[in-house]
């Protein structure tokens, strides 16, 4: 169905998107994938192209364009090739927002334009172990000690944390027994502080290519310095951002959802059973239309959202209401897919195995479909 959400120079973008990731990304992604993270060198190139900076103002190297629609094109010419940038994603799309919002200018001459050349990578540490989507009950903790913060605590699934230089961290620097939310406050710890350690790589059912870690902070000496923002009002902060990060994911799911359905469409055109090909089969027409149409009520739902988003009119309750639409969509989509390639699809070596395995933790992070629905039954004053 016809678009309406770019325009020509978000298609010349494109170009240059799709160009790198068909002569960079696709060729190498195998190797990628078993390494368990993107090198650093790929980020340096992103950025020498303009593509990590293009949100970043001129003065510091960037184009100064926030404009969200930029996002939205990498991540969709990424899932048309069959790879993804998972940790470039999360860089653009829930980091960068937050030095965008609340670095102050010390802060903006120091990072910025690493920022925007790819010579510096984050992170944003939150979650911690048995605290899961309950942010408010962080244990990791700062005391303020001159002109310094005491950093001490362990946060765990944090993307991109082993290759990182700069990271984002949610912790307490102050307790309020009438108020949980209240607070808690956002530090930039730096590669290299004392007592700041990775620990495991995580070992993920899918998004091999993205590193996710464990961090641990012992007696971190964080100058006052790298305080992002005000002390204290860090929860407000998170959700500021929250509907551009729920409406990442659903990008990624719709994105994916339509590659999932091309390369099924590729493969049963050549595969054949019983001497004829698959495709000419009324059941796999049948499931592959369905899946065309819902794609497409995802697109259009999602790109309305977009354009709501970029003009700063999203509401939460419409990211819940576009992210488990889209989300479930996907799951649906991908396994009626992988079904079409028979046994297959159980392969790995078949791209469509790794859709079906990527697919599934769009349904929890950023939000579980479950907490979508609590957020959607709100607005609804239920």
């Amino acid at each position: 169905m016809r678009r309406e959400v770019f325009t020509e120079d978000h298609e010349e973008f494109r170009s240059l998107a799709r160009d790198f990731i068909n002569k960079r990304v696709v060729p190498e992604y195998p190797v990628w994938e078993k390494a368990g993270q993107m090198p650093r060198e790929i980020f340096a190139e992103l950025g020498s192209l303009g593509l990590l900076g293009i949100a970043i103002p001129e003065e510091f190297g960037g184009a100064g364009l926030r404009d969200y629609r930029y996002n939205v094109i990498l991540q969709e010419e990424a899932a048309r090739a069959l790879v993804t940038l998972s940790t470039v994603r999360t860089q653009l799309d829930v980091i960068l927002p937050y030095f965008l919002e609340y670095a102050n200018e010390e802060q903006r001459t120091r990072w910025f334009p690493g920022l925007a050349k790819g010579t510096l990578l984050s992170a944003i540490a939150m979650t911690e172990p048995g605290t899961g989507s309950d942010l408010a009950g962080v244990k990791t903790n700062a005391v303020r000690e001159g002109d310094d913060y005491v950093l001490n605590g362990a946060k765990t699934f944090i993307t991109g944390g082993l290759l990182a230089d700069l990271v984002i961290v949610l912790a307490r620097t102050s307790t309020d027994p009438d108020n949980r939310r209240g607070g808690l406050s956002l530090l930039v710890v730096e590669n290299g502080m004392p007592g700041f350690e990775r620990g495991r790589v995580l070992d993920k059912m899918g998004c091999k290519v993205q590193d996710t870690v464990e961090l641990s902070f012992d007696d971190v000496r964080v100058p006052v310095k790298n305080l992002l923002g005000e002390e204290g009002k860090a929860f407000g902060y998170l959700g500021r951002n929250l509907a551009q990060e729920r409406i990442a994911v659903a990008v990624g799911s719709v994105a994916q959802a339509r590659a999932a359905v091309a390369t099924t469409i590729d493969y049963v055109k050549e595969r054949k059973a019983f001497g004829t090909p698959v495709s000419s089969f009324q059941n796999t027409k049948f499931e592959l239309a369905a899946m065309s149409a819902e794609i497409e009520a995802g697109q259009a739902m999602l790109d309305r959202a977009v354009l709501d988003l970029v003009d700063d009119e999203l509401s939460g309750s419409d990211a819940a209401r576009v992210k488990l639409f889209c989300t479930e969509m996907q799951a649906r989509v991908v396994d009626r897919c992988l079904q079409l390639f028979g046994g297959y699809g159980y392969m790995a070596e078949y791209p469509i195995a790794r859709l079906y395995t990527d697919a599934r933790v769009a349904r929890i992070y950023a939000g579980t479909s479950e907490v979508m629905k609590v957020i959607i039954a709100k607005s609804l004053g239920l």
